[in-house]
């Protein structure tokens, strides 16, 4: 792995940090980017940390994710080389757009509708200008992303998903799956007829019911989740779940206080334990913020999860 300071951070397999003009590109093969930094966005401090890895099986890495607080996203593509990696990236362009550009705060979930929309429509194009001749052509991409918002004047989580990429918090020490896969298995455990366990091995468990890329834009999931309420928020690709069993993720994430390190061993377990797919982990850290109570003491509370997390303060630059 290599470490990175603050800064985008979404990659294409190729490891080209494409959400910035910034642009440099990161060779590697069976490593990833990871960055951490404090964000002070409406008062509230956020630590993370990324990794993704291509894994022991796939030829090539069609995952993207971006870490631009206060936006965080994660995205599997779907369609092979030239296909899903490019539908992968163009959503992690278009959330670095939102993020760069800015969005009203309190109109999270239709500044998040715009942004698949136009990520929608530009996967539609680059798909018929490869399409011609080959009629199975496909570039698809589920995502999953994290982003503040207000709410009742509230800093929140709003919490996004399209297909089987999930999004899980850990709360006080315990790991909690926040999203529902949009995946044929999930629906056939939701009418009773499957269990979890034979869902692991069905033959159709890598079967979604949405994604972008379709023809029509499917509805995504909303999530509101207030900041004391998910100490840590994970977004991985199914490159991880389908490798790595909840309590292992656990696990990972209540020993790895950095959220760098978290991300590592994170995408790391799931290569160790066979890399069937592409790999991708987003961890983030609430460390602090700043109650509008103007009898809230902002500072202990970011003292005291610092404590509970084991995060050390970061050193800004004079």
């Amino acid at each position: 792995m290599t470490r990175e300071q603050c800064g985008q951070a979404s990659t294409n397999p190729q490891g080209a940090v494409v959400a910035s003009e910034r642009a440099t590109t990161l060779r590697h093969d069976r490593m990833g980017v990871r960055r951490w930094c404090p964000v002070s966005m409406s008062k509230v401090e956020l630590h993370f940390g990324a990794a993704t890895d291509v894994g022991r099986v796939r030829e090539h890495n069609e995952d993207s994710y971006l870490a631009e607080p206060p936006v965080f996203v994660v995205a599997d593509g779907m369609g092979g080389h030239h296909g899903g990696d490019v539908a992968s990236r163009i959503v992690a362009e278009e959330f670095a757009r939102m993020a760069h550009e800015g969005y009203d705060r309190s109109r999270g979930a239709q500044a998040v509708t715009e942004t698949l929309r136009a990520a929608q429509r530009r996967i539609g194009e680059y798909a018929e200008q490869q399409r011609a001749g080959q009629d199975d052509w496909y570039a698809g991409t589920t995502v999953v992303a994290a982003l503040l918002v207000e709410d009742d004047e509230t800093d929140k989580w709003l919490l996004v998903n399209m297909g089987d990429s999930r999004i899980y918090r850990i709360n006080q020490g315990a790991l909690d799956q926040i999203s529902v896969d949009h995946s044929l298995v999930q629906e056939l455990m939701d009418a009773g007829v499957l269990s979890p366990e034979d869902a692991a091995t069905h033959p159709d468990r890598h079967v979604i019911t949405r994604a972008l890329g379709g023809p029509e834009l499917p509805e995504p999931d909303f999530f509101l989740l207030p900041l004391p309420s998910a100490e840590r928020l994970v977004l991985v690709s199914d490159g991880v779940t389908g490798m790595i069993g909840d309590d292992l993720l656990e696990r990972i994430l209540t020993e790895a206080t950095d959220p760098r390190d978290a991300a590592d061993r994170v995408v790391s377990a799931a290569v160790a334990a066979g890399g069937n797919d592409n790999a991708t982990a987003v961890v983030v850290d609430v460390v602090g913020w700043q109650s509008r109570d103007a009898s809230y003491d902002a500072e202990q509370q970011r003292l005291s999860l610092e404590e509970k997390l084991g995060a050390q303060p970061f050193a800004r630059e004079p």
